[in-house]
């Protein structure tokens, strides 16, 4: 009988083994996911100012303020894949499935140094930073690894449109201007864009967490 336990946990060995080297090869023969720009993307994401782009788009240069009181610019990410959403911490309805979503990212990529998580808020002007502090606490936000944010509503709301694509309505950041979006937006170490999931469909963050595996192996 002891033999045969021995055989077979060798056996349970061998196959997690194989199907962790199999894991591997897949996704270094996973075809990584393509550059957007502009005119690859639904025209209802882009800014009209943009539609005529067909290259060398990227993310511009940007400065937030985290939930520590610290100030995030793109220095911060720089030579870092991270996925990007905008949320606000007194949302009722997408946001918490959002948020619950990013900590499972943040747990799949927990020892990866090259990799990284950026909220901003879309409604800068309430969400504070010991309200963010307090959003961050409650969803199991590590600070080295996450920055959920908050600033100028201009330059955020012109973030989402002009850099991230990631709303499909147009505003100018004023006072009555509100976005309201569900888009993870996957952003590779050029500060190009890779990918725009919907952050509530389970299956887009599974595809979401291989494509970021497949830009690692790459």
């Amino acid at each position: 009988m002891k033999v045969f336990i021995v055989k077979s946990s060798l056996s349970l060995l061998v196959l997690v083994l194989i199907s962790a080297h199999v894991y591997k090869l897949y996704l270094s023969h996973k075809e990584a996911p393509a550059v957007y720009n502009p005119t690859d993307v639904n025209p209802e994401l882009v800014d009209a100012s943009l539609h005529h782009l067909s290259e060398n788009h990227r993310v511009a240069d940007f400065e937030l303020i985290n939930q520590n009181g610290k100030t995030i610019t793109q220095e911060t990410y720089k030579n870092k894949i991270y996925v990007a959403d905008f949320i606000f911490t007194s949302c009722p309805t997408i946001c918490p499935v959002m948020t619950n979503n990013m900590a499972k990212i943040q747990k799949e990529f927990l020892n990866d140094d090259e990799f990284m998580l950026l909220s901003l808020s879309v409604t800068p002007d309430i969400d504070s930073i010991p309200r963010l502090k307090a959003y961050a606490d409650r969803n199991g936000v590590i600070d080295s690894k996450w920055h959920i944010t908050t600033g100028n509503k201009k330059h955020i709301y012109e973030l989402a449109r002009k850099s991230y694509f990631a709303v499909t309505d147009e505003g100018d950041g004023g006072m009555q201007d509100f976005i309201h979006t569900s888009n993870f937006i996957l952003i590779d170490k050029d500060k190009q864009i890779r990918g725009i999931y919907d952050g509530i469909k389970d299956e887009d963050v599974s595809r979401l967490i291989e494509d970021i595996k497949a830009l690692q192996s790459l």
